[in-house]
């Protein structure tokens, strides 16, 4: 069962072949700051107001309570994200 992921008000499927929340909100056009795709800069943190995510790296860059790098992160239930 694919997971959604609601950010902005809008709704978005997240796939397995996007491999990451990055992936998914690039395909779907929703603008998000990145620049490494490996977890090391942290410029892709986002806020996680709901659900839970898993990582398939553990990024080497600080995250707080409720922040999520959509650059290593993929969710393991619905999500609700914020873009900071």
């Amino acid at each position: 069962m694919p997971f959604s992921i609601t950010v902005e008000g809008r709704e978005i499927t997240f796939l397995d072949k996007d491999k990451n929340i990055l992936n998914t909100l690039e395909r779907e056009n929703i603008e998000s700051h990145f620049h490494c795709r490996d977890g090391f800069c942290g410029a892709c943190r986002c806020s996680l107001k709901k659900g839970t995510v898993d990582y398939s790296q553990y990024p080497l860059a600080y995250i707080g309570e409720n922040e999520i790098l959509t650059c290593c992160a993929y969710p393991t239930s619905n999500i609700e994200i914020t873009i900071d």
